[in-house]
């Protein structure tokens, strides 16, 4: 059986037995079985792969040769980070026999050849087909520093010196030259020096990556010139001819070692004055147009002496091959990329204040060139209940949002604004190769947050640039992200914050920062409170918490950004986690007297209450069990440690609701619970309208919405007959588009 009769899926959500990340697989006459909503599948990874029946919106597909790549990879989690790197991903499939290039082994980088692309010799699988691995032949001082001699379970898969070997993944494997892209030639090159004639070595152009291979011929059709290409031997093994258009190709090799300017060498900047580096914002003044992008290469071409930056630009912009005020532009395809001299690349106005727009560009500091003095400043405290209106409200207030950064805006406004309850991240020890990201975190988006009300998109820009640079994700300054991995990236990877959630699961504790509902498919729950899905998602899960967190972050049930479980969920204000902490004194829910059995049998009893912990006192619980329906019932002991008693203990251990990120058509929101009363509501949005076309910006802004009270305030049955798109003013998208829902302890907070 070969891929060409298979269609391939990756689970982009957790389900209940398979991760996110599992890859899986039908046969194509099989497409048409099953419901509209699932699909029959089988999963690889496993010795024999398995059958089950799993929901579409759950699976994204897989070419066979991204399958193949992806299966290299054990971890699902990671397996699904790669299969979001699509650039990655593309350029991993144009790796050839013979390319250099620089693999990761531990905390090292080492230098190699590609000598072999394929699967490893099994014995025993079962599986459709099978990973690729490369295996690398090490060169130059990090020869002997790999493992084998390319001798893999008795099997010679290539020939070269003892220990110079090492087989890995694609995700590891990197070409030398990966993080440029090689410049489209500019017209002012001569024709006849540049065409490309049989038998020369090329580089032509595919998507965002680059591939090579020799010229077979040069043709000419419609007045229209293509290049017939012998491409090298790609990941597949296999070589093929390509028909490609002449100014997509390149003679020889590029980019050339020596045409390249990395700016993570401080001489190179030193020796150019460079006050902009990758991923800095910039503009491009010209006489037609202003032109706006991010730095993505700096370097030089062959036989040129200026310094040029390739710039990707915002918008679709058509920029024609010319000169515009002896500024030199010209058109990288396919992607929406331009050349222009890096001396013409200033600071992107839009994002600079505006007594800066009268001056020469305004020079940030480096990290290198900051006083001590600078480093950490105080924080300042959290907007409080009386200042929103003056702080907060209205128009370019909040967050500027830029390139698809809403949830990175929704999350830091969330946070920091009108609460304190994680400022402990902004001043905490951290490795000084992190305290960059720490002072821009505090210096440049919470205090001017906190004390201005608004923070320039230039700014949450910069923290993206730092995170992107610290190598925690490629895609940090372009891509649309969720809030919890920007999160865990900052709490855990950054400023190393202890887990903010302990659960206890057969007596073991398991850590983490936030907590995702899941819930069985035979819940009874129609019109739903936070408190009803965390009490189901724990009964079910059989979790408790080890103790009460003073920051708890929940995950709202859903698969992906498109399918809700439910219309509406019913925000608990009050957030009472008594039942779900174990090794605490609790009291029955019956007569009020200290408690000693907990009932999971009882969990959905009616006459008690609708849902719910069932805790009971000895007594209680023998009267309760005493019924015929429920003698089958095993109540379990409370976990109480001994000599504790309910006297001088809080009966409620209540949490409170102080923001909910939404998300509708991929973009994230915010509203925050910032005063005692029931109207004390405000709703963010980073990119609320916007100034302008290409060359404009975005304006943010923060309004109050007391209309949340009012629906608050409704009984279940009145709010369950709400028609969304009647509900007043943006209540709608609180009630219904919820997806991350954070609460704080008062005691906890550092300001009151």
């Amino acid at each position: 059986m070969t891929s060409t009769n298979i269609q391939f899926f990756i689970f982009t959500e957790y389900t209940e037995f398979y991760e996110a990340g599992s890859i899986c697989f039908i046969r194509e006459h099989q497409q048409s079985f099953g419901s509209p909503k699932t699909l029959s599948v089988f999963i690889l990874g496993t010795f024999t792969p398995m059958y089950c029946e799993i929901e579409r919106s759950c699976l994204e597909t897989l070419t066979a040769q991204e399958a193949r790549l992806l299966l290299a990879l054990t971890d699902c989690s990671e397996r699904l980070k790669w299969f979001r790197e699509k650039a990655a991903l593309g350029r991993a499939q144009t790796l050839s026999l013979g390319t250099e290039v620089v693999v990761e082994e531990g905390s090292e980088k080492l230098n190699g050849i590609i000598r072999y692309i394929g699967s490893m010799p099994e014995s025993g699988s079962e599986e459709p087909f099978t990973a690729i691995f490369f295996g690398i032949e090490l060169q130059g001082e990090d020869k002997g520093r790999g493992k084998t001699d390319s001798c893999y379970r008795n099997e010679t898969l290539f020939s070269c010196d003892k220990d110079c070997e090492i087989w890995l993944p694609f995700s590891r494997v990197q070409p030398r030259h990966s993080n440029t892209f090689p410049p489209h030639r500019p017209e002012t090159y001569s024709q006849s020096s540049e065409t490309p004639v049989p038998g020369d070595r090329v580089t032509y152009f595919i998507e965002d990556y680059f591939c090579y291979g020799m010229v077979l011929n040069v043709q000419e059709k419609d007045g229209k010139h293509f290049v017939l290409i012998s491409a090298d031997i790609d990941a597949t093994g296999k070589t093929r001819e390509v028909k490609v258009p002449l100014k997509f190709v390149l003679k020889g090799e590029w980019p050339a070692e020596s045409h390249l300017i990395y700016l993570d060498n401080p001489s190179v900047e030193q020796k150019f004055g460079m006050d902009l580096s990758i991923n800095s914002l910039v503009e491009v003044r010209s006489d037609k147009a202003s032109l706006y992008g991010i730095i993505r290469w700096i370097g030089t071409f062959p036989g040129w002496q200026e310094i040029m930056a390739e710039l990707e630009i915002d918008e679709d912009t058509e920029v024609n091959v010319g000169t515009f005020k002896n500024v030199y532009f010209f058109r990288c395809l396919p992607r929406q990329t331009i050349y222009v001299k890096y001396s013409c690349c200033h600071p992107d106005t839009r994002f600079l204040n505006d007594s800066d727009q009268d001056v020469s560009p305004k020079h940030e500091m480096t990290d290198r060139e900051r006083h001590p003095s600078d480093e950490i400043k105080d924080p300042v405290a959290p907007i409080s209940t009386d200042q929103v209106d003056k702080i907060l409200i209205g128009k370019m207030k909040g967050i500027q949002g830029h390139c698809n950064s809403c949830y990175m805006d929704a999350a830091l406004f969330s946070l920091f604004s009108c609460s304190s309850v994680l400022d402990s991240m902004l001043f905490k020890s951290i490795e000084p190769q992190d305290a960059p990201i720490q002072r821009t975190l505090l210096n440049d988006i919470v205090n001017p947050l906190r004390s201005e009300g608004f923070v320039e998109g230039r700014r949450i820009m910069k923290l993206r640039q730092q995170l992107e640079k610290h190598g925690y994700c490629h895609s940090f300054t372009t891509e649309e992200k969720d809030p919890e991995e920007f999160l865990n990236v900052i709490m855990h990877h950054i400023l190393a914050l202890d887990p903010l959630l302990k659960l206890s699961a057969g007596g073991k504790v398991q850590e983490s920062y936030c907590y995702q509902i899941f819930l069985e498919q035979n819940h009874n729950l129609v019109l739903p409170t936070v408190r009803q899905l965390l009490e189901h998602s724990f009964h079910s899960a059989g979790l408790k918490l080890a103790e009460v967190p003073y920051c708890l972050i929940l995950q709202m049930p859903r698969f992906g950004k498109k399918f809700k479980m439910f219309d509406k969920i019913i925000p608990s204000l009050d957030l009472d986690l008594t039942h779900v902490l174990s090794g605490v004194p609790q009291v029955c829910i019956l007569c009020g007297t200290p408690a000693q059995e907990e009932c999971s049998d009882c969990f959905e009893e009616p006459v008690f209450s609708q849902t719910g912990c069932k805790i009971f006192c000895k007594t209680c619980s023998t009267q309760v069990h005493h019924h015929p329906q429920r003698r089958t019932h095993q109540p379990a002991a409370l976990d109480i440690p001994k000599g504790c008693t309910v006297q001088g203990v809080p009966l409620t251990n209540e949490m409170k609701l102080f923001a909910v990120l939404c998300i509708e058509t991929s973009h994230y929101v915010s509203f925050l619970k910032y005063g005692p009363n029931s109207h004390d509501w405000i709703f963010f949005d980073s990119m609320a309208d916007r100034e302008g076309g290409a060359d404009g910006f975005n304006i943010p802004q923060v309004r109050a919405c007391p209309e949340v009270g009012i629906y608050l305030n409704m009984s279940p049955a009145e709010l369950a007959n709400q028609n969304p798109r009647d509900m007043t003013g943006v209540a709608k998208r609180l009630f219904c588009d919820a997806y991350m829902y954070l609460y704080q302890s008062k005691s906890m907070c550092l300001y009151h």
